[in-house]
């Protein structure tokens, strides 16, 4: 069977596809619909010199805090760093660039790489620190500033339940970034707690269709550490 037709397939293998140096886009809010399964397998996988396109950067030993603390993370873009103080030291030390955007302009950054926009004007942050190296132009006597679109080589994303297409349906809060970096990366790998059969998702609930996703690995929910901190593992 083609791929396009069976998209399921071993979380090593889709993982070892990603090359050194790649951006990736990490889903999720916190933990939840962070991809913390293919977070494992890439830190395992070996992968170095990465850029990371994440809203936060989890806490220190769970998602992409084992990554950074590995020193596999060459730059990381991001809203705040607030819950993992490794990565905060790790950005003082200059042992990694950090490049920070609002939660607003960042999710509107890889929205309008997925619809196929270059870009798109806002005001915000005009004439602060957020301003600085932003082309501005003006626009029937306003100034607006230019924030380029923001894509990825590859998307990590976590979903509730997928088929063996690749269609994805997300659970309540892990639909944050998820189906907006399903549509803003040149490959997707979806990891997800159950893969049915076609025609077994009812249409009306698929989030993000199978045309945007290249991979769909199963995982255990216990390699899954959705909300649970790490001393309580």
């Amino acid at each position: 069977m083609t791929l396009l037709n069976h998209k399921s397939c071993d979380i090593d293998a889709a993982i070892a596809e990603i090359p050194d140096g790649a951006t990736i886009m990490v889903g999720g809010f916190g933990s939840p619909g962070t991809p913390f399964a293919l977070l494992d397998a890439l830190l395992a996988s070996g992968q170095r010199n990465l850029t990371l396109i994440k809203n936060d950067a989890n806490e220190p030993g769970i998602g992409i805090g084992k990554l950074i603390e590995a020193g596999r993370v060459k730059r990381l873009i991001t809203s705040h760093l607030g819950l993992n103080r490794t990565a905060i030291d790790a950005m003082n030390a200059g042992e990694m660039e950090v490049i920070f955007h609002p939660q607003g302009l960042l999710a509107e950054k890889i929205r309008c790489a997925g619809v196929g926009h270059g870009g798109f004007l806002t005001d915000i942050g005009i004439g602060t620190e957020i301003a600085e190296g932003r082309q501005e132009i003006s626009v029937e006597g306003c100034t607006w500033a230019i924030e380029p679109a923001l894509q990825a080589d590859v998307a990590l994303i976590h979903a509730e339940r997928a088929d063996r297409y690749g269609n994805l349906i997300y659970r309540a809060t892990a639909s944050n970034f998820n189906p907006l970096m399903a549509m803003a990366a040149e490959r997707v790998i979806a990891q997800t707690y159950r893969i049915d059969q076609p025609g077994d998702l009812p249409i009306d609930t698929i989030h993000t269709p199978c045309a945007f996703v290249s991979h769909v690995v199963q995982v255990d929910r216990a390699s899954s550490q959705q909300g649970v901190r790490p001393h309580a593992l």
